[in-house]
């Protein structure tokens, strides 16, 4: 089971590698090389994406006690995605500013404080957005601890139950031999008194 976590680990490494270098690219390139280039880093973002999503099914199937770490893992890696998918979205807007820039003939300078502002916007959005995720994750975990918790108990409740059953068990027993060695010892009293 880890080792097919380890390999989409490696095909995961593989393509955050390729897709960060491609999107160094895009704001040089230009027409329909740019857009091609953007056409494949979001293909690539969505393979990322399914790869993330096969690794924490992988995750789930990890037993508790091992898990802690594949999921602190996870966490890095869905922090790498978002830090991907920012730096991705800030070449396009770097991109859609140009194609404007090109076809309106605009200088970009009056459109420089938008972008600021919206890449601040942006960036505050992607903020809340792992947060959110990361209390969600933690959320999950923890009921899935409670779960566990829950089904453990129960267990140990049924072994105390047996265990109380076999001591009423016993304890009849032990009743029904004193009882014979008591009838016993009063028959030998007998023959020994009368002999």
């Amino acid at each position: 089971m880890s080792s097919d976590f380890e390999s989409y680990e490696q095909d995961f490494a593989v393509l955050t590698a390729e897709v960060t270098g491609r999107i160094g690219k895009v704001p040089k390139l230009v027409g329909d090389e740019k857009k091609q280039m953007v056409a494949n880093v979001e293909k690539q973002l969505e393979e990322a994406r399914e790869l993330l999503e096969q690794m924490e099914l992988e995750v789930r199937e990890i037993p508790p006690q091992s898990r802690g770490m594949y999921s602190s893992r996870m966490r890095s890696y869905k922090q790498e995605m978002g830090k991907l998918e920012a730096d991705f979205k800030r070449s396009r807007i770097a991109y859609s500013d140009e194609v404007r820039n090109e076809l309106l003939g605009d200088d970009g300078n009056s459109s420089e404080n938008q972008r600021a502002h919206l890449l601040d916007n942006t960036e505050r959005l992607e903020r809340s957005s792992r947060r959110l995720e990361a209390g969600y994750q933690i959320a999950v975990e923890t009921e899935q601890i409670g779960q566990e918790m829950l089904e453990n108990l129960s267990h140990d409740r049924e072994k105390i139950q047996r265990a109380r059953e076999r001591l009423r068990e016993t304890d009849a027993n032990l009743g029904k031999s004193s009882r014979i060695l008591t009838g016993m010892l009063r028959r030998w009293d007998i023959a020994t008194s009368s002999s």
